[in-house]
């Protein structure tokens, strides 16, 4: 357990100095790209991208997460039929992009996505071709290197944009930044680990190995799209594009703690479940859980300062067509914890074989935003519709919280302890920020002007 606490730790730098890196630089682009473009353009941009997204996830049968834990994901045939099965799914889901352009440009009253959806569509062939070796960089938790690659197709594709953008500031910046994203991550992924050379195969033994274990991560990552999307896909509707880009800045900021913890659990904790994946609950239990614990507490603190302190973010830093989202960015923070405790879960039950929890959680969101969502929104118009958001992965967490408990790894008692210490933090800093006169982050709500104008 000593060697593989070290890579553990080792791993969890290398995850948060890549994340606080990403974040620096999509910060420092996002600034000039928003004095740039203008709100419109970052709506439609973000639904487009949902929708891709969306056909990704609707068709994941975790295949990265395979090679990860199966025992066989460092043999040639087991690794060559999932590329295989990689590349035929990102023919399958470009043509899928083709075929849902047209609906969605009537639906949506945006005639731009029937050209736009398919273009940003080509960008899952591409993806099909990546090297198996990322997953198997992920499964050694070579994480420096997969860093340094990743750092550099983010610099290199950002800068794309920037260049774009201030040339001709259209919509065609931000979609060519994202193609040479694909092109440049496929390319240099097939040199990162030389002894791993892809070609195609059809193993009929591994084929069965990954759709045996993909059955369930299909239903979860489908669920997941629809409940983790379906803000936007709804407020697409509900909301005018201008308002649906400032909704997005003000999420951007307040889903830092979730997608660092993401990036844990998949990078560091998933891997080091499953090297003891056969050692039964207890090594769970004792030596999982309480790293789990101490992560949970980290991000914990790092929300409370969104929430306490995140509207100064947007005043400072946006010019005024953005300040919508001062007060957005710290309702929404808070509605990330029950995700964070959700996500530092759900790739436990993952890595034991158990990733039916994640569905039901997945389908209980999904149920909860369908129902709920749209009839804040008429009830309350956009601070109902926020509030929704905010509580939404509340039922997650109940459904992979009675899961860790099914299968001997109790959670619910921790997490209510940290739950009632971070909550208690927050007032003390709120109430310290009004004593000295900064007010609170929500004061700009006063300047709503009527529930559905914006």
């Amino acid at each position: 357990m000593s060697s593989l606490k070290k890579l553990a730790i080792r791993g969890s730098i290398w995850t948060i100095f890549s994340y606080g890196a990403t974040q620096l630089l999509r910060l420092a682009s996002n600034l000039i790209l928003t004095r740039l473009l203008v709100p419109e353009l970052f709506g439609m941009m973000a639904l487009v991208s949902t929708f891709i997204t969306g056909l990704q996830m609707f068709s994941e049968i975790g295949v990265g997460p395979n090679i990860i834990r199966n025992p066989r994901g460092n043999e040639p045939d087991f690794y060559n039929t999932a590329w295989t099965i990689q590349v035929i799914r990102g023919f399958c889901l470009w043509l899928c992009s083709l075929l849902i352009s047209w609906p969605l440009a009537i639906f949506y009253h945006q005639p731009q996505f029937l050209w736009l959806i398919p273009i940003v569509g080509f960008s899952t062939v591409i993806a099909g071709f990546n090297s198996t070796g990322l997953s198997a960089l992920n499964r050694k938790m070579a994480l420096g290197k997969l860093t340094l690659f990743e750092l550099g197709i983010q610099v290199t594709s950002l800068t794309v944009m920037l260049i774009l953008a201030k040339l001709k500031p259209t919509i065609w910046a931000l979609v060519i930044g994202n193609l040479v994203s694909a092109i440049l991550k496929m390319i240099i992924s097939h040199r990162l680990l030389p002894e791993i050379k892809n070609r195609f195969a059809w193993e009929a033994e591994a084929k069965k190995d990954l759709i045996s274990f993909g059955r369930w991560i299909f239903v979860s990552t489908a669920m997941l799209f629809l409940a983790s999307q379906s803000d936007r896909l709804i407020l697409g509707r509900l909301l005018s594009l201008p308002t649906l880009g400032v909704y997005t800045v003000a999420l951007t900021f307040a889903d830092l703690p979730r997608q660092i913890g993401a990036a844990l659990s998949f990078k560091v904790v998933f891997p080091v479940v499953s090297r003891y994946v056969n050692e039964g609950s207890e090594v769970l239990r004792l030596k999982i859980l309480p790293k789990r614990k101490q992560i949970v507490i980290g991000l914990g603190f790092l929300l409370s300062l969104l929430a306490c302190f995140g509207d100064f973010l947007i005043t400072k830093l946006y010019s005024y067509q953005y300040h919508d989202a001062a007060w957005m960015l710290p309702i929404l923070a808070l509605g990330i914890w029950p995700t964070i405790l959700f996500q530092m879960s759900n790739p436990l039950l993952i890595a034991i074989g158990k990733p039916v929890y994640g569905a039901a959680a997945q389908s209980a969101k999904l149920f909860y935003m369908v129902v709920f969502l749209p009839l804040a929104f008429h009830k309350m118009g956009v601070f109902g519709a926020i509030i929704a958001i905010a509580l939404n992965d509340i039922p997650s967490y109940l459904a992979v919280a009675y899961g860790m408990e099914r299968e001997k790894s109790t959670i619910i008692y921790d997490d209510l302890q940290i739950t009632v210490l971070l909550i208690t933090f927050i007032i003390i800093v709120l109430a310290v920020r009004f004593y000295v006169g900064l007010g609170l982050p929500i004061d700009s709500l006063g300047n709503l002007r009527g529930s559905k104008a914006l």
